[in-house]
């Protein structure tokens, strides 16, 4: 399984992975988006019951990208919990999980608009911005050009048509200076990066790097599906 793929983002490679996280090999940092720990319990509390394992799933799956790579630092992009109280509604088990992999790194909490003030008692750094080298770490992307911003926010999927199917698939997207990450919680959806909301700061188009089953395929933005038909 060909479970990374190459990004080269003003002038810093990089490696989309599989799972919707992004490496970068010189400083053995790990990036993710979006994990909104406890969506699930703030749905129920709403009266609308799905089951309670989305947290579980999302550690699964961070545990299991941080396996692939030697990480000494991870950065959260925002909405890491879905509300201000998500992280005391973690199980006990679910607690103790993520306090251990914030105990094993370097670990940085970007704020988002789901968590402007994320909490500080599961320990890590709390950042509004983080700016390293050439590259730029924040939750939602500005609308002032930023070269070597790297975001989240948007949960970007990319619709495009396979044997006669239309198929909607998470996605990296970028245009060698400015990168948005898929989102990397189990029950978050997903808005198509054709969406002015999204195209409106790739205004020459981009490269949608979706997620397979078993691989990352770039394809430019011109080759994609909008929701609705023009």
């Amino acid at each position: 399984m060909t479970a990374s793929h190459p990004i080269t983002l003003n002038d810093i490679a990089l490696v989309a992975d599989l799972s919707g996280a992004l490496y970068w090999p010189a400083r053995r940092t790990l990036v993710v988006a979006d994990l909104h720990f406890e969506k699930g319990t703030s749905y129920a509390r709403r009266a609308v019951f799905l089951p309670p394992y989305d947290s579980r799933t999302t550690l699964n799956r961070l545990e299991a990208a941080l396996a692939r790579y030697p990480v000494e630092r991870v950065i959260c992009l925002g909405d890491s919990f879905h509300d201000q109280t998500a992280f005391d509604r973690l199980d006990e088990q679910d607690h103790d999980r993520l306090a251990a992999l914030v105990a094993r790194h370097d670990w940085v909490w970007i704020a988002g608009n789901h968590d402007p003030q994320p909490p500080t008692s599961v320990g890590g750094t709390i950042r509004e911005q983080l700016q390293e080298g050439n590259l730029t770490f924040q939750h939602e992307a500005l609308k002032k050009r930023v070269y070597g911003e790297i975001t989240g926010h948007f949960h970007p999927k990319a619709k495009i048509n396979q044997r006669g199917r239309s198929l909607s698939r998470p996605c990296f997207i970028e245009d060698g200076r400015r990168l948005i990450l898929p989102s990397f919680g189990a029950y978050t959806g997903g808005l198509n990066v054709l969406d002015p909301a999204i195209s409106r700061h790739y205004p020459k188009g981009f490269t949608a790097h979706v997620i397979g089953k078993t691989k990352i395929h770039p394809i430019a933005s011109r080759s994609l599906r909008g929701d609705r038909a023009a």
